[in-house]
């Protein structure tokens, strides 16, 4: 059974209808800063359980996080079997936050799906027809993201964008496997931060904890060498002693800067 065409608002722009999507009113800066300046780096977690319902939630709400090309390079395995969170509380070097924690839920970047989720972006493309521009954008990243054996096709890429970027402004990479990796992980990283807001929202806490044993976690969820954990994000409601020290920021002047 075929499934019905999306029905869009469109607006006239200068003789052409364009695509309309109009920012919500009534969003609260007030308490969005609120569950902002409240997220804290939880480490010890009450023995009250998170609802499926919010635990689903939160997880959807990270899969909105922005994403590079909207390919969304992520994963996130909620590790639910007791056997296998007394493995992975090992593998956090058995941390309070990931032993107190009532969800443990490991973020992973994919780099092996470039190939075929631009394929899909071009198969699901939201709009009546896929422009020409996009459909070529698509069938041309997984190309641009192939660094080739031992980075062989990378180098070749870099020179030549070095040599073009004398001419004109280019996007300089990615091209060798750890720049891939790094693109990987910045997206996946948002979504991690999108999922700590929501759980902070619903009234529950995190830990987001990169101090674990890599090997471990990968053997723990079988990742093959296309996947890679970015962190491990305990979550649970705060205890009364959970939040040890006050936050720490350092002046302002340090990291704004106006040119």
């Amino acid at each position: 059974m075929s499934k019905a065409a999306p029905k869009f608002k469109t607006i006239d722009i200068d003789g052409k209808q364009r695509y309309y999507e109009p920012a919500p009113s009534g969003i609260s800066a007030k308490n969005f800063k609120k569950v902002v300046e409240s997220r804290r780096s939880v480490r010890k977690f009450t023995d009250k359980p998170i609802p499926k319902e919010v635990l689903d939630d939160c997880l959807d709400m990270a899969l909105l996080a922005p994403c590079s090309s909207g390919l969304q390079p992520w994963e996130f395995y909620v590790v639910k079997s007791p056997d296998k969170k007394r493995q992975l509380v090992k593998a956090c070097l058995g941390q309070l936050a990931a032993k107190t924690a009532q969800e443990l839920i490991v973020c992973v970047a994919r780099v092996d799906r470039v190939s075929d989720f631009s394929k899909k972006m071009i198969q699901e493309w939201p709009m009546p027809e896929v422009p020409p521009l996009v459909r070529r954008y698509y069938q041309l990243i997984p190309y641009n993201y192939a660094p080739g054996p031992l980075n062989s096709f990378a180098l070749v890429k870099k020179a030549a964008s070095n040599v073009g970027g004398l001419i004109a402004p280019l996007p300089r990479g990615p091209y060798t496997r750890a720049e891939v990796e790094l693109w990987a992980a910045k997206s996946a990283a948002l979504a991690c931060e999108n999922l700590v807001l929501a759980f902070r929202a619903h009234g529950f806490d995190t830990c987001m904890m990169e101090g674990y044993d890599e090997a471990r976690v990968r053997s723990l969820l079988k990742l093959d060498d296309g996947a890679f954990p970015i962190m491990v994000i305990g979550a649970g409601e705060r205890a009364d002693d959970g939040v040890f020290w006050p936050q720490v920021r350092f002046e302002r002047e340090l990291f704004v800067h106006e040119i």
